[in-house]
């Protein structure tokens, strides 16, 4: 099709341009220095000269290479200006307005996507880029500089990507709102004769932009004239496949699968262009990517992620790093090879409290068969499987047969929400999801991808609205009869496990086989574990382990998204039910129990005298509580392991081992377990942690650990991860304590959590550890719970104390002034008071300190 052809259909279609010359941007538009500012006059393809505004800046000696900036549409250069002002040193920021758009030339006839592509080319020639070039590009602009790309591969060092695509994925019709610019009359209502779609772009971010970026995005566009590229660029999007770009883009998108560059994905998820299939389709064809999704970010990635210049500086520094070695115990046995040795034992591997009960050989059986059926509907290994079914026999029979399958189950907590589930799961990726009736239900609505099976068969109408393939129990009919997996080797993905979203969007941490073996093998040495053995747990995954570990178990009757619901009934009738010796409980779940151990009967009395063994972690477990559960398990073990989702258990402390520690500044976990080492990075007086790990008693700083059971990394979370690896092989705990001379670990908060003072960082569990043991003796009674929390800007935060209990918000002066004695050497600003504290969702027991610190800074202020 010749030039005049291509130009005709785009006229058709109302779009015709208007001529104007390039220009420099007006002085005074927020963050661009008028010194980047040139025009570049290049002879296109048609042998026309054309005048190009760019913006040229970093490095001017750029001994490293050239970071090559794209944007998209409706936004111009002006979208790099960040970059350009943070350049990684050594690197020079060439950012250009294509032509028809931002303050370069309009021509007189439109732009397709092959001209654009040349023109970029033609561009970079008359720059004098010569490589190595790293390609980074936003929307439309992705598949313009995938095109550079390909034509120079000998100048190509690697590609960074946000909110874009490079080709339309056969799952979707293409985002709605390019859809509906596409249409004629539409086209002309919002995008050539007003403002409409330019404004709308940069209205799509969260927090929502300064006015004045806003109006710097749309200052090249003040008129219908000025704004004739946008809608033709909008035209020359090729939907259909019959559209005269179509084998452009088809030529493009099959290149990018041959780039054999390194790659980064920075993603805004809450695009309403570009979407999860987009993304999906992107990593496809780029497996080598890394990704880093910023939950909160929309389309405008760069400025809904304003740091993200910081993050491309770190990844370019570590290009011509040597890859981590992973080391994986091989020496272990298989995750189901407890299944296999008790697949002819007609004894109880799951129990449940209504009445069911599950024998080793049928859930052997049943996890062979319905693997079987698995793969034969199409779950491959690697997979990533969702389970959205409630602890029970079903939950524990699909998860095993996912691992046996070479599948990778994903699990986020019911307690996240609808929302903040739907969040996190997408951002796994699914290919399928296993669910019961709710969760079938509840897929639609949280936008989840993948192939849906059912737990159990549905009705018509359930199959109809979620569009479910078959059940569990069809495919355990099926697997029956067919060949049985291969087992998965100890470097395959095993799980995606998300965080609690106590500190911030739930975090997608990824286990591999091996990892999963060393945590089984670390957790059964710990505590002793035989097969005589049989878990009550109250926190499913534990219950869920118990196969594994070669241990009947079973779930009280609770809602285990809500742990302080348990009571001391549920939790006797359940080791009953299964003749329990080892029970497993958050702080708030005994709390509870023991509050209502009053109505225990002797049954039940006799049954808790079973358990030999008790663990509660997630949250401080005081050692008043444990000595009054004594009472109602008077013959077990108190202990208290410690650790995170990313690496548990990482210590252990019994009860005569806290009493025997005492009082100090923090809560005492014990010491590191086998195959456990610990280290802290000292805190500056800024309450940060960048220097080296050091072994040294009494020094307070962040604890990093490692151990075989590590997590292998975060999920999607390129800046994360390399956040939380950057001593190698070492995970970040986020947590902030020391160890003492005996060689236990004391916890003393979190890191998000410090109080930066002028005189330095505040860890706020000591202190209210020392103010709630003030109060406990006032009046002969239990004192209010107590937490800590800074108000202001870092540097100068005031200590804030919040105390649990009715009354007025603020303190009178008698209380205020015994919180301050016991703080001391701590100054406190203020004593509020307030009803309940906010705790995570998971355990319900650590305190939300980020949320109350945001209360009492809008309670000093009035509001």
């Amino acid at each position: 099709m010749t030039r005049s052809t291509r130009s005709g259909v785009l006229r058709s279609r109302g779009t015709l341009a208007r001529t104007a010359p390039a220009r420099l941007p007006p002085a005074g538009l927020p963050g661009l220095d008028p010194a980047w500012s040139r025009l570049v006059e290049v002879v296109d393809g048609a042998g026309v000269t054309r005048t190009f505004h760019v913006l040229d800046g970093g490095d001017p000696a750029a001994t490293v290479g050239t970071l090559l900036c794209v944007h998209g549409n409706p936004t111009w250069s002006y979208l790099w200006r960040r970059l350009i002002a943070e350049a990684p040193a050594g690197w020079r920021v060439i950012a250009m307005d294509h032509l028809g758009m931002g303050f370069s030339e309009r021509p007189d006839a439109p732009r397709t996507l092959t001209d654009r592509v040349d023109d970029l080319s033609r561009l970079t020639a008359v720059l004098g880029v010569t490589g190595p070039v790293v390609t980074v590009a936003h929307d439309w602009g992705g598949i313009l500089s995938l095109g550079w790309a390909d034509r120079h591969r000998d100048q190509l060092r690697a590609v960074v990507l946000t909110n874009t695509a490079v080709h339309q994925p056969a799952t979707t019709k293409g985002p709605i709102l390019i859809r509906l610019a596409h249409r004629r009359w539409l086209n002309k209502l919002t995008v050539h004769w007003t403002p409409l779609f330019v404004r709308t772009t940069t209205g799509l971010s969260r927090p929502t932009l300064d006015s004045e970026v806003r109006d710097a995005f749309a200052a090249p566009y003040p008129n219908r004239a000025a704004r004739a590229g946008i809608s033709e660029f909008v035209a020359d999007i090729p939907f259909a496949v019959g559209h005269p770009s179509r084998p452009a883009l088809d030529e493009i998108a099959d290149a990018v699968t041959t780039l054999d560059v390194p790659a980064l994905l920075l993603w805004g998820p809450r695009d309403p262009v570009f979407g999860e299939a987009h993304l999906r389709d992107l990593r496809e064809r780029l497996p080598q990517a890394d990704l880093h999704r910023y939950e909160r970010a929309s389309h405008l990635l760069p400025e809904d992620a304003p740091g993200y210049p910081a993050v491309l500086r770190d990844w370019l520094s570590q290009l011509d790093d040597a890859p981590v070695t992973r080391v994986t115990r091989t020496d272990l046995p298989p995750v189901l090879d407890a299944l296999s040795r008790r697949r002819d034992d007609p004894g109880p591997a799951v129990v449940e409290t209504a009445g069911a009960v599950l024998s080793w050989a049928d859930l052997h059986r049943r996890v062979e068969a319905i693997a079987a059926g698995l793969a034969d509907a199409g779950v491959k290994p690697g997979d990533r499987v969702a389970l959205l079914v409630p602890p029970s026999i079903a939950l524990t029979v699909a998860l095993y047969a996912v691992w046996r399958a070479g599948a990778v189950i994903v699990v986020a907590d019911k307690g996240l929400g609808l929302r903040g589930m739907g969040r996190a799961l997408r951002s796994a990726q699914l290919d399928h999801l296993i669910a019961d009736t709710p969760g079938l239900l509840a897929a639609g609505p949280m936008r989840l991808p993948g192939t849906r099976f059912a737990v159990r068969p549905p009705s018509a109408v359930v199959t109809r609205l979620s569009g479910t393939r078959t059940s569990l129990a069809e495919l355990e009919r099926r697997g029956a009869a067919l060949p049985v997996p291969a087992d998965t080797t100890p470097d395959a993905e095993a799980a995606i496990l998300f965080t609690s979203g106590a500190t911030g969007p739930a975090k997608g941490v990824r286990y591999r086989d091996g990892q999963v073996r060393a945590q089984l093998a670390l957790i059964g040495r710990t505590y002793g574990l035989t097969p005589d053995d049989r878990i009550v747990a109250a926190f499913a995954p534990f219950a869920l382990y118990g196969p594994a570990l070669s241990i009947p178990s079973a779930v009280p009757d609770t809602d285990v998204t809500k742990p302080g619901t348990l009571t001391a009934t549920a939790l006797a009738d359940a080791a009953a039910r299964i003749q329990g010796t080892v029970v497993f409980a958050s702080p708030a779940a005994l709390r509870n129990v023991l509050a209502t151990a009053d109505g225990l009967t002797d049954a039940h009395r006799t049954a808790l005298s079973r358990i030999r063994l008790l663990m509660s972690a997630g949250a401080p477990v005081p050692a008043p509580l444990l000595t009054a559960l004594q009472r109602v398990l008077p013959h077990a073990a108190m202990h208290t392991p410690y650790g995170m989702t990313e690496a548990l258990p990482l210590t252990d402390i019994s009860l005569p081992e806290i009493l025997e520690a005492g009082d100090a500044a923090g809560v005492c976990v014990g010491r590191a377990l086998h195959s456990v080492q610990m280290r802290v990075i000292a805190l500056d007086l800024d309450g940060e942690a960048d220097g080296p790990l050091i072994d040294e008693a009494g020094v307070t700083g962040e604890i990093w650990a490692r151990a075989p059971h590590l997590r292998d990394s975060y999920d999607a979370l390129w800046v994360t991860n390399r956040a939380a690896a950057a001593h190698p092989g070492w995970h970040r705990t986020g947590d902030v304590g020391h160890r003492d001379a005996d060689g236990r670990w004391w916890i003393e908060g979190r890191t998000a959590h410090l109080v930066r003072s002028a005189s330095g960082p505040v860890t706020p569990v000591g202190v209210e550890q020392r103010v709630q043991r003030a109060l406990a003796g006032r009046d002969g009674v239990a004192g209010p719970v107590a937490a800590v929390v800074g108000v202001g800007p870092a540097g100068v935060q005031q200590v804030v104390v919040v105390l649990t209990g009715a009354g007025p918000v603020l303190a009178d002066l008698a209380l205020t002034d015994v919180v301050r004695a016991a703080a001391a050497p701590v100054e406190v600003a203020a004593v509020l008071i307030r009803r309940a504290l906010p705790v995570d969702i998971r355990h319900n027991s650590k305190i939300d300190r980020t949320t109350l610190a945001a209360w009492a800074t809008g309670t000093l202020a009035g509001r």
